[in-house]
Formats: structure tokens, sequence, C-alpha cells
């Protein structure tokens, strides 16, 4: 079985009977405490802070907030905000696929964020990991788990050894497309085996730590908590080649308006232009 256009047992048999689905997106923020300020990270790759641990000292009052977006048979999206991680779902038709985890403990805030929108954990049809961070793997097993089959996961190829879960996962990369047409993008940098997943019928980006939201607009990948900054700076200029209006981080705010005119500026600046 490969990666391209993969359709599992279970989302056959959901797309027999439901007409289309959904796709739930969870970017934790781990390399940003304020994505304001630079978007500087006080979340290391190294850390081990656990969802509780990151509740009592700085979740605001409720577990999640909520947006959507997408139009003309796009999906919809939901934020989950744990603070200093953000998740996002993408809906349509009853059917969900999750991209990151959070740390350690998160699976209660995903369970709670799907329930908002009318899904569960049978609902969920894949998992897609950006990274091997620890702030966006922690509650793989517990997710997958939770799953009312085995979970199909993914991440890329350079990080997928590093993330810890019951299952097998499948390496994905550029020209791939899971979940029924999320299309993968290879943005390493940050970490050798990043990826961020487009959806171009809806025009939302989730960039996982290949972007950070700071000052209502796009910043760039974190020099502090990226493995080769310039590499992660070329997947910038990558990201500004496609078209989307929605942007998702890891970190930081949404962009909720042209979204890639912004990236592009932001390559550009990069690059010294």
């Amino acid at each position: 079985m490969t990666a391209h256009s993969l359709i599992t047992r279970r989302m056959l048999l959901r797309d027999m009977g439901k007409a289309g689905f959904a796709v739930m997106i969870l970017g934790t923020a781990a390399c940003t405490s304020d994505p304001t300020e630079n978007a500087t990270p006080s979340i290391g790759p190294d850390s081990t802070a656990t969802s509780a641990e990151a509740t009592s000292t700085t979740r605001s009052a409720g577990s999640s907030s909520s947006t959507t977006g997408g139009s003309g048979g796009g999906y919809e999206w939901h934020r989950v905000n744990l603070s200093f991680v953000s998740a996002y779902i993408l809906y349509r038709g009853g059917e969900a696929a999750i991209v990151d985890t959070g740390v350690g403990g998160s699976e209660g805030d995903i369970e709670a964020a799907l329930g908002e929108v009318g899904l569960g954990w049978g609902d969920v049809g894949a998992l897609v990991v950006t990274h091997l961070h620890p702030d966006h793997q922690g509650s793989v097993t517990a997710v997958v788990e939770a799953t009312t089959d085995a979970l199909p996961w993914f991440a890329g190829a350079g990080d997928i050894d590093g993330i810890e879960a019951p299952t097998e996962g499948q390496a994905v990369g550029d020209d791939d497309t899971v979940h029924s047409g999320l299309q993968i993008i290879e943005t390493p940098g940050h970490t050798p085996g990043h990826i961020s997943v487009l959806d171009p019928a809806s025009g939302v980006l989730v960039a996982g730590d290949a972007l950070n939201g700071a000052d209502g607009g796009v910043a760039g990948p974190s020099p502090d908590f990226s493995q080769d900054i310039g590499l992660a700076n070329a997947s910038v200029a990558k990201l500004a080649a496609f078209d989307y209006e929605v942007a998702l981080f890891g970190h930081g705010e949404p962009v909720l308006e042209a979204a890639s005119g912004q990236v592009a500026d932001l390559a550009e600046s990069l690059d010294g232009g």
C-alpha cells in the first residue's frame, strides 16, 4: 500500500454510507510561548512538559476556541487552543483526520474538540504528524488507541522513526495525498522530515512549525529550534509557491486572509530581497 491517494478500508466503508468527510487538524505550538515576540520559542524540541503542566500555568479559561472557514465544498476548520499549542479541525461530511497531537495528555482536549463539531473518535480516519518534536507527537499513542480501528498515521520520512506510536506509520512526502485529498508538502529545516498539509479545495494550509503566526501575520521558523535554519527558510519559499487563503500554525494565531501572499513577502525578506 502506498501513501499516494491512500484509501483505508474504514474510509471505503464510511464513504459508502456518508457523503463527504472531515479533516481534523491539530497543530500544536511547540516553539513559541508568545508569538508576538519574534516567534521565539519557550518550548524546545527536547521539552518534556505535560499537558497538565501547561494547563496549570498558561491556559486561559475554556479548553478551546473555534473558527470556521472554507467555502465552495472545502473544509471547515476548528481550532483547539492548548495555550502554547493549537489544534485545528477541518471537517466535512462527518469524517475527520487529525494533524499533530500536542504533548502527552492532550487526548482529552482533542476528544472535546471533536465533540464540539459533532464528531467522535469513531469518525477519525487518519492522523498526520508534522514533525517529531514532543509537543507535536506527545499524544500519538493515546489518539491511535482511542480510535475504533487501528488508525493509519503519516509523517515525513526523515522524522517518522522518532515518533512514538503503537502501530507502524507510513512515510509521506511531496506528491503524496492522504485521506481523500490532503496534499503533503515536504518542508524540512525545522526538523529533517518536517511536513506541511494543504487542502487545495478550501485554500487552507497547516504549516506545523515551518511557519509561525506573529503580530496578526506570518513569521518564519524559529532559528533557536530549527535544526537547519537555511533549509527551513528555503521551505518558506517553497510554501510561498502554493495558493491558500488561510494559514494555520503550530504557534501563533491563524492568518485568515491572503495568507500565501504574506508567506511570499516573508520568503522575499528572508532571502534578503
